[in-house]
């Protein structure tokens, strides 16, 4: 599915790493692991086209990322930040916005599928509340939601629960696995602190070592 090979990365001179390899499959769920400082979101953010790289080549279905139309690339391989950003209106006019772009415009919005994942989510009744009086967890539950709706093929998940309480977190860890589970050519890509959390999610891990 997603595969990087030779990555190399480097900041201010220095490089943060290189020789970095993965292969992500229908189905993983993997575990990105270091120290802070070590490149993890930059890694996660070069795996969506976000920021270049020295470099390497990462690669979507066998076909480099620099050939993929970016906005088709994007819609397939999803980052998922730890502080998402949102425009105005409720959390509504927010799951529904990403629709109106070309490359989700073919897909009514599924609201049925929103409601079903708000519930799973412990937030039945969330759709009204504005945006701007969101907390930081309540925001990072609205930006999964939003991905889940949006259907990539692999996620990129970064610290995208760090915000949440315990109970929070075991629900979106759950919506996580259901969604996964549920699609044939699904994978996550999990940035974690919480060495627990890496330990329920992962199937397997990738180090990011310092050079």
């Amino acid at each position: 599915m997603l595969s990087a090979s030779d990555l190399r990365r480097a900041v201010g001179g220095r490089d943060l790493w290189q020789g970095l390899n993965l292969n992500v499959a229908a189905g993983d769920r993997v575990a990105v692991t270091g120290p802070s400082g070590s490149g993890k979101t930059l890694l996660l953010r070069a795996l969506a086209g976000l920021d270049p790289l020295e470099g390497g080549e990462v690669k979507l279905q066998g076909r480099s990322q620099s050939r993929w139309p970016m906005p088709e690339y994007r819609s397939k391989v999803m980052y998922l930040p730890q502080r998402p950003a949102f425009g105005q209106g409720t959390v509504l006019d927010e799951l529904k916005r990403p629709f109106c772009l070309k490359i989700h415009s073919s897909r009514a919005f599924p609201l049925d599928e929103a409601e079903r994942w708000l519930a799973a989510l412990n937030r039945p009744d969330f759709l009204n509340l504005s945006v701007t009086t969101l907390s930081g967890g309540e925001g990072q539950l609205l930006a999964l939601v939003r991905a889940l709706l949006l259907g990539p093929s692999v996620l990129l998940l970064d610290e995208a629960t760090a915000s949440l309480d315990p109970d929070a977190t075991r629900a979106a860890e759950a919506a996580l696995d259901q969604w996964c589970a549920a699609g044939p050519v699904r994978a996550l890509v999990w940035v974690s602190h919480d060495p627990a959390q890496r330990a329920r999610v992962a199937t397997r891990e990738l180090p990011v070592v310092l050079r």
